[in-house]
């Protein structure tokens, strides 16, 4: 779709000052099409909102909007027709005021000047100031120059540590200072730039991921930032009481019984994306925490709402985020080949994917074996007929689900392609039946959604708290680095020996030599054991962190029940865990 200056940047401004419920309101408020066709605000792609509203509204309906709605506090836009500036917009752009800001610097510096801002062109994200002394020609400093550019409203700090600063151009100075510079064309593309493009050819994808990590990554630092300077002694506090037991606990009084548990997995992933490496008492296992999570089985019950509400928020109905801020990418709509490309933007990172309607990605030939690939973190590569993308090493964790068709005992999936298995046999799967219990939970739930009786605000902050702090600390973030020490997690034989109890019976009750699960299994119970006790960071007094038994119970229950289903329930998980006494 090809769309004109303004509307572009209609849509930058949109998005960068309305979070997506917002936009799900005004678009729903002005009555666009798109908006009625879209069920609630998180199965909405939010670059299409955004661009939906820009196409269809005037400037004077731009200027109502920011009248009727709040823009975000922390929200700005130096533009070439519209201004956003300490929650003020009007119709009038920055952009005269930017080159003037320019020629300043270009009559202060000289060449230097426009080096700096070449290369922050080209740098693909944001800078130090030693990546941009590295690159430079000639012996420069560039902290004056970057500083009167900051000044100047040019550039902006993008992240900010200890004894530590990035700067980026935003997005919507890209063209002025490209032409300013007369910018080669390997120049990184702005998204105004790329959306023009969109009309005339192929947009580059992977360099506009890039610069959606980028503002996830400053997501982070800015949610980090904010957490210790206000809420870290409460977060340590609450992390040397909270366990897996404690979590369980929370979401059983929210949800009840059946319902808790497909948030109590999804949750416990996000411990997972920190990666904390596992050990024994006489080395390295060469394994780490972290799964891939599939939720999985019959339409309506409730498999969206803990890996996609639970996890990012749904704000309108209180139920408010518990993922990791800035470490979750929202993939509905998005297609598997799409993936596959963008994939090379997340190559040495970790980030979870979370895939609302994963069916939809087989049904395009030949997705199995990269979807594998990416599943056991592995070495992808895909050719089509005009390019060849790859190879990279994907490195990030998804959390998925589809529909099955269910029967008494066993399920059928829906996919077509008769390899899938393949992925499943890669992921911590969960069948969902539309047993009666589950059924009056979901609708008992509903009715307290409803009445506004369920309210996760308290909860899930002080869950969100802890687990971002796990995070940065087990990943060595630069703002707590000196400040805590990152732990291990420490394996003990008695965690083999809990699965094997529990392998030793299911073997007894399956009637025939073959089994129908494989060996994955297993591993993945144990990593699921080792992720969960991760919550007991600020409960380890000494520096490392055992395997907690509540969560090695929890492991055991996960891979019997997974048997259960991979074996058509030729044995009932109750009967298994009753001989081992689980």
């Amino acid at each position: 779709m090809s769309a004109d200056d303004r509307v572009i940047e209609r849509k930058l401004i949109l998005k960068r000052a309305y979070p997506r419920h917002q936009l799900f309101k005004i678009g729903r408020q002005l009555g666009i099409p798109y908006f009625a066709r879209v069920e609630d605000p998180w199965s909405m792609d939010e670059e299409q909102a955004a661009l939906e509203i820009a196409s269809a509204i005037s400037d004077s309906q731009l200027k109502e909007v920011f009248t009727q709605h709040k823009p975000r506090k922390w929200a700005f836009f130096r533009g070439k027709y519209y201004t956003l500036e300490d929650g003020a917009f009007t119709l009038k752009g920055s952009w005269e005021n930017m080159a003037a800001g320019l020629r300043e610097v270009k009559d202060k510096y000289g060449r230097s000047g426009a080096e700096v801002l070449k290369i922050l062109l080209q740098s693909g994200g944001s800078c130090s100031l030693k990546d941009i002394a590295d690159q430079l020609k000639k012996p420069v400093n560039p902290a004056p120059i970057i500083t009167d550019l900051e000044r100047l409203k040019i550039v902006e700090v993008s992240y900010r540590g200890e004894n530590y600063l990035e700067w980026k151009i935003p997005d919507e100075v890209y063209p002025l200072i490209q032409a300013e510079l007369g910018a080669p064309a390997k120049t990184r593309v702005s998204p105004q730039a790329a959306e023009v493009a969109a009309g005339e050819g192929e947009v580059d994808y992977v360099e506009l991921e890039r610069q959606e990590i980028a503002k996830m990554d400053n997501m982070l630092n800015d949610y980090l930032a904010d957490l210790l300077k206000h809420r870290l002694d409460a977060t340590v506090k609450f992390g040397k009481t909270f366990s897996v037991r404690a979590l369980a606990d929370y979401l059983i009084n929210l949800f009840g019984p059946v319902l808790y548990f497909d948030s109590f997995l999804s949750i416990i992933q996000q411990y997972g994306l920190a990666e904390v490496e596992i050990v024994h008492e006489k080395g390295k296992t060469g394994m780490r925490t972290g799964y891939n999570l599939a939720l999985f089985g019959e339409p309506g019950t409730g498999k969206s709402f803990s890996t996609r509400d639970m996890i990012l928020g749904k704000v309108d109905a209180k139920i408010y985020p518990h993922g990791i801020p800035g470490r979750n990418r929202y993939a509905a709509g998005m297609t598997p080949a799409r993936f596959i490309r963008i994939g090379q933007a997340y190559a040495g990172r970790t980030f979870n994917f979370i895939v609302p309607e994963f069916n939809d990605w087989f049904k395009y030939k030949g997705m199995v074996e990269p979807l594998k690939l990416a599943m056991e973190r592995g070495i992808i590569k895909y050719e089509l007929h005009r390019e060849v993308i790859g190879p990279y090493r994907f490195n990030s964790f998804f959390s998925v689900n589809y529909n099955v068709a269910t029967y008494g005992r066993g399920y059928e999936v829906t996919v077509s392609d008769p390899n899938f298995n393949a992925v499943e046999d890669r992921m911590l799967c969960r069948l969902h039946r539309l047993t009666k219990k589950r059924f009056v939970e979901i609708a008992q739930s509903q009715r307290r959604l409803a009445f506004g009786e369920i309210d996760t605000e308290k909860g899930a902050r002080k869950i969100r708290d802890h687990v971002t702090l796990v995070y940065a600390i087990e990943t060595g973030h630069p703002l707590v680095r000196d400040r805590f020490p990152i732990k291990p997690i420490l394996i003990t034989p008695k965690v083999y020996e809990a699965i094997e109890r529990a392998r030793n019976a299911i073997l007894e009750c399956i009637p025939r030599e073959s089994v129908a699960f494989s060996a994955r299994l297993e591993d993945r119970a144990i990593r699921f054991a080792c992720t969960a006790s991760t919550l007991n960071y600020f409960g380890s007094s000494v520096d490392y962190i055992p395997v907690s038994d509540e969560a090695l119970k929890y492991a055991v229950q996960l891979y019997v029940e997974e048997a259960s289903v991979r074996s058509r329930q030729e044995f009932t998980p109750e009967e298994v865990l009753d001989r081992i006494n689980v």
